[in-house]
């Protein structure tokens, strides 16, 4: 018998993935702090000589640090979309069981906290079947209970480049499940859409 998952279980992924995050964060004032190298400034100088104005190796151990933790951000956020999927299947087995601290516990009765405000065509959004006025009921993991700002969408977008994102949307009476893959085309950013907060 499958290993089922918990709320808890998840609020501790979720938990990971903020300490990750600051870790992320960490590592990239480091690079920040060296004369703003980032990820991809040069290392040496115009003779190929290792650059004497920042400390070479602490850029290097920086920019390790934070592919290594992208990575890591990448799977738990895979792991999170797949426990929230789990926990989501459990609910509708309990039926009116008992109820689970991790939205959604209930799909059905979500509320719209975003809405498409236009669809590029020949875009993500628009093979995906995103229409204009759809209203997002989930986003990935981003949800009704724990959606702050367009900012947890972007989150969510960047770290699912050529992955396959989950959104529920609410389409005039009818709820439909699509399968969002961001990533770079001819048009503008990795969506080919604009979403915009429900007001």
């Amino acid at each position: 018998m499958a290993a089922t998952v918990s709320a808890d279980d998840v609020k501790k992924l979720m938990a990971r993935k903020d300490e990750i995050e600051e870790e992320i964060k960490t590592w990239q004032e480091v690079l920040e702090s060296q004369k703003g190298v980032g990820m991809s400034g040069p290392l040496v100088d115009t003779e190929d000589f290792p650059r004497s104005d920042i400390d070479v190796y602490q850029v290097r151990t920086a920019r390790h640090n934070i592919i290594c933790l992208q990575n890591d951000h990448k799977a738990i956020m895979r792991e999170i979309e797949e426990g929230l999927h789990q926990l989501h299947a459990q609910a509708r087995e309990k039926g009116q069981g008992e109820k689970m601290d991790v939205r959604p516990e209930n799909t059905d009765k979500l509320e719209p906290f975003a809405r498409v405000g236009s669809v590029a065509t020949g875009g993500p959004a628009s093979t995906a079947g995103l229409q204009v006025g759809d209203q997002v009921l989930q986003f990935g993991s981003v949800t009704p209970g724990n959606f702050t700002g367009l900012q947890n969408i972007a989150q969510v977008v960047q770290h699912s480049e050529g992955k396959t994102v989950p959104v529920k949307v609410l389409r005039g009476e009818n709820t439909m499940n699509l399968g969002l893959r961001p990533q770079r085309w001819s048009g503008r950013g990795l969506l080919g859409c604009n979403i915009v907060p429900v007001t």
